[in-house]
């Protein structure tokens, strides 16, 4: 049976000891996938069950599970490796980006100087010396991104802009790709957070309390039924109850269990995406991004055109004929780092609008719990009497596969009979 990471990350939240629901609530994984995860876990790492009179089940794990389980499975071991090995590659991919920019500026400007000057060396000397100035003095200027006194310059506009904790390198990579998806775990955040709101109404809920978390949730008519309450019963087993009045509740027995006393957990009224950013680079950092691939776009051009007409370029060989072989890279290199972060750009701003809509209509159903009328009170009311919490304590276990079975039949001999004996004087009041 696979192991569950998110499973045995919520045992480690938890403090090692939890119950089904307990997990399920912290993780926002569905109950049966919760307890599915438990049993393995349990069965590979050496955990043990705990059973409370109640016949409600605990479990109880060692606090190094995860070094017991490293040494009995290889490709956990293997998986730890890569993640490092993975860290560092992805480092490497990152600052590539940048590396190759200055190196193709570099070979781009040299190359044009050696043609220049290649070129002039046909002339008389006056011709040369006239022309070659003239050419000389023209194309420092688009290196004034290197420019000794811009150092200075990009120093002072780094103070007034926002600190930012890449480096170049890594705010080249930034400025072309951005930095991820910001709502990569949002569904994760979803279910733990209606399982949080499940848990703070100890088990019982309306629908208006889950809709704020939700996205679609159909038109008017359809909200009536009620029917996007379905994945959250289906995933937490909850069970739909009817009010005198015909006022559908959501009751959910299993999250009413627990080890400890349930704390009320503090969660944002709805659930709130977070918009797409455009770069985590500083404004600096960025004009600077775009300041280079212009230099090195523009050299491009320049490259092409006395490749396509210089009559020494044929003839020069070394450096130039190297370059000469793939300047069609460098030019798509130096046209794909200014057009993707421009389609970036606009994609992002398109993103963002339908973000600020699911918000704002996630917003608007929290509002309607802010200022609830008669009817929702109602609901709400109805729904408390559902409400309940279970804590299993230690005193309340009968059975654990800790120890051996006929100790624990000793040791609870009182406490066993003291069950039986209410389950016969139940059985003999029904008769």
């Amino acid at each position: 049976m696979a192991l569950n990471p998110t499973v045995m990350q919520a045992v480690e939240q938890l403090g090692y000891r939890v119950t089904v629901a307990d997990v399920a609530a912290r993780s926002g994984l569905n109950i049966e996938i919760a307890n599915q995860g438990l049993l393995a876990l349990a069965c590979e790492a050496g955990g043990h069950m705990q059973v409370a009179n109640s016949g409600d089940i605990v479990y109880l794990f060692p606090r190094n599970f995860r070094d017991i389980l490293r040494k009995k499975y290889l490709w956990l071991q293997l998986q730890q490796w890569w993640k490092k090995i993975w860290k560092v590659l992805f480092y490497l991919i990152r600052i590539s980006f940048g590396i190759f920019l200055i190196v193709s500026i570099a070979l781009i400007y040299i190359t044009i100087f050696i043609i220049i000057i290649s070129g002039s060396s046909d002339r008389d000397s006056s011709d040369r010396f006239g022309d070659g100035g003239a050419g000389f003095f023209y194309f420092p200027d688009l290196f004034w991104y290197l420019s000794p006194n811009y150092d200075s310059y990009y120093q002072q506009r780094r103070q007034e802009q926002t600190k930012s904790d890449l480096n170049f390198f890594e705010a080249v990579f930034s400025f072309l790709f951005g930095d991820g998806n910001p709502n990569a775990n949002l569904e994760e955040r979803r279910w733990r957070e209606i399982a949080a709101v499940i848990r703070n109404n100890q088990g019982a809920v309306v629908a208006e309390q889950i809709a704020p978390y939700l996205d679609d949730i159909g038109e008017k008519y359809q909200q009536e039924y009620e029917d996007y309450m379905l994945p959250v019963l289906t995933r937490f087993n909850g069970k739909p109850q009817v009010s005198p009045e015909g006022q559908i509740i959501y009751h959910f027995p299993e999250l009413q269990l627990s080890v400890v006393k349930n704390r009320s957990r503090s969660i944002p009224p709805y659930l709130q995406e977070f918009p797409w950013r455009f770069s985590a680079a500083s404004s600096g950092q960025i004009l600077l991004s775009a300041g280079l691939g212009a230099v090195n776009f523009i050299g491009a051009l320049i490259l092409g055109s006395l490749l396509k007409t210089g009559t020494a370029a044929a003839t020069l060989g070394g450096l130039v004929g190297f370059v000469q072989g793939f300047y069609w890279v460098l030019l798509g290199y130096g046209t794909g780092f200014l057009a993707i972060p421009l389609v970036r750009y606009f994609w992002i701003q398109h993103c963002n609008r339908k973000i600020a809509e699911r918000n704002r209509q996630r917003q608007a159903r929290a509002m309607v719990l802010a200022t609830p009328d008669t009817q929702l009170q109602q609901k709400i009311a109805y729904a408390r009497q559902f409400a309940a919490e279970k804590v299993i304590g230690q005193e309340d276990l009968v059975y654990s596969t800790e120890t051996d079975l006929l100790v624990q039949e000793f040791e609870n001999k009182a406490q066993i009979d003291a069950e039986w004996q209410k389950r016969l004087e139940q059985e003999g009041n029904k008769d």
